[in-house]
């Protein structure tokens, strides 16, 4: 159920691309305390961005889970700013979060919903 977007102006390599999709996908489970098995990580990169009127390396992403919470998006927040910043060298006030808690009902899986 955890989904997590990135979108980025820097261009990342496949290798790159591949472990910062495992270490998105290990850290969504880990932060929302659900199964791996069910997170889903997209990257895009190298897209044409602009942010503050610069186009200065930038990310920003889309995490929604069941039932995430405040206190769950907060450190979402911290683990993925210095993620980023460490994996892409992309400065913390760069990187823009949106956070969704959907409910159950209006999420869907395998023909059905989590509802």
């Amino acid at each position: 159920m955890p989904f997590v977007s990135l979108a980025t102006n820097k261009t990342v390599s496949k290798q790159q691309t591949g472990q910062l999709m495992q270490q998105l996908s290990a850290l969504m489970a880990e932060e929302t305390g659900k199964s791996e098995s069910y997170v889903m990580v997209e990257i895009s990169s190298g897209k044409d961005m602009q942010f503050s009127g610069k186009t200065d390396p930038l990310a920003y992403l889309e995490c929604k889970s069941i039932g995430l919470t405040e206190a769950q998006a907060k450190s979402l927040s911290t683990a993925i700013t210095q993620l980023l910043n460490s994996e892409l060298q992309i400065p913390a006030e760069r990187i823009y979060i949106e956070f969704s808690a959907c409910h159950g009902a209006f999420w869907g899986w395998n023909g059905g919903t989590f509802g």
